[in-house]
């Protein structure tokens, strides 16, 4: 089992940054896909960008492309979430999640791909 917890969620401005942690235990994650997904209120839980279990290949959603960037830290266990220029639509609950037996150089983007959640933190994004 791998436990999940994110941190450094917060409010911002339209333009900011912001960077969000997963610390992760019970398990490694160094050999796991590493995902970031967000739920905005009234909307489905949306992929957002996911780092493959090898750390070569990177995913990442349209509608952050160029802004958002994901990293892990094999040594503490965790992976981050960069966020740049953000704009209130950026605002959501933001999850990370872990993949179990995935290929090494894959990335998935879909919520039943992965077998741990964390319990999200909140980016809310002023205009």
């Amino acid at each position: 089992q791998v436990q999940l917890v994110e941190s450094g969620g917060g409010l911002v401005q339209a333009g900011g940054s912001l960077r969000l942690s997963c610390a992760a235990s019970g398990r490694t994650i160094s050999s796991k896909a590493m995902g970031w997904f967000r739920q905005a209120p009234g909307k489905d839980r949306e992929f957002v960008i996911v780092l493959s279990a090898s750390g070569r290949r990177t995913y990442t959603a349209d509608s952050v492309k160029g802004r958002f960037t994901i990293s892990r830290d094999n040594a503490k266990n965790t992976v981050s979430l960069q966020m740049a220029s953000l704009k209130p639509e950026d605002t959501a609950v933001y999850y990370c999640a872990a993949k179990d037996f995935g290929a090494w150089d894959g990335c998935y983007s879909g919520t039943k791909d992965y077998d741990y959640w964390g319990q999200g933190t909140q980016v809310t994004v002023s205009s």
